[in-house]
């Protein structure tokens, strides 16, 4: 079995064939998929997707793109209320985003340290977006923190070796996308060749980063087997295993969604 620990099942690009598309990841071996919050003001859409099939669960919380239009709406308060649904194993996709800035970073900061703060109320981990912010990323972590214990991933990592060993160092894990596929990615294998195995993810980040054979097209849960195979291939084990272990690292860093099953 496989999981797609990240996608965006609720967006539109799904809209006209969504069961297909979830048909088509289960006969694909994913067993769970995993819809992500983007903006609190639609998570009732989120929750709508979860709350249709049985094998997707869901998280809560607003992307750093979204900060500044989100920012009043989004508490702590208001995200540990929403994550007690029982299909809510996560908190985010929070972060930052220093590439494209479309939230004024202070914004960006001040909502990733409520979302750090509801995961440390609520035990769920943290689903991070981080780009050209690898700094600030561990230092908010840190600080927020203060000692205690913040459970969480780096989404669709694409970062430096140094945010990398400073992230499983500090006990996160990394969660690989279609682009460890893409050819110029060599850095980004050899990244992943380092990282121990017991703290790699795969996902789709469906419709983005569809991977090879598929890039340039839409992507969808199904093609996180092609992403699964890669990340085999660079760890030198076979796609069964990768999907094994890979599977196994899920469920225990989203713990909820292993009660979850063991209740099923």
């Amino acid at each position: 079995m496989l999981v797609d620990s990240h996608c965006h099942l609720d967006f539109p690009d799904f809209a006209e064939e969504l069961d297909a598309v979830v048909d088509r990841a289960r006969q694909a071996g994913v067993g769970r998929m995993v819809t992500i919050c983007t903006y609190i003001s639609r998570f009732d859409r989120i929750l709508a997707v979860a709350e249709r099939y049985d094998d997707i669960l869901c998280s809560v919380g607003v992307h750093p793109h979204q900060a500044q239009e989100e920012f009043a709406i989004t508490t702590t308060e208001t995200l540990v209320e929403l994550s007690r649904h029982p299909k809510v194993i996560g908190l985010g996709e929070t972060g930052l985003d220093y590439f494209y800035d479309k939230s004024p970073r202070d914004q960006q900061q001040e909502c990733f340290r409520r979302h750090i703060r509801a995961s440390l109320e609520t035990g769920l981990p943290l689903i991070i977006h981080t780009r050209d912010a690898d700094a600030d990323t561990m230092r908010i972590v840190k600080e927020e923190a203060a000692g205690q214990t913040v459970k969480g991933l780096l989404h669709c990592f694409s970062s430096g070796r140094a945010l990398a060993e400073e992230a499983v160092d500090y006990g996160f894990s990394l969660s690989l996308s279609g682009i460890v596929t893409f050819k110029k990615s060599e850095d980004l294998r050899a990244i992943v060749k380092d990282v121990p195995i017991d703290r790699i993810l795969v996902e789709t980040d469906a419709p983005y980063l569809a991977p090879i054979p598929f890039r340039g097209k839409r992507n969808e849960p199904a093609y996180v087997a092609h992403t699964a195979a890669c990340v085999a291939e660079v760890k030198g084990v076979s796609a069964e295993e990768l999907a094994r272990v890979t599977t196994d690292n899920f469920f225990r860093l989203f713990d909820k969604a292993a009660q979850g099953k063991a209740a099923a």
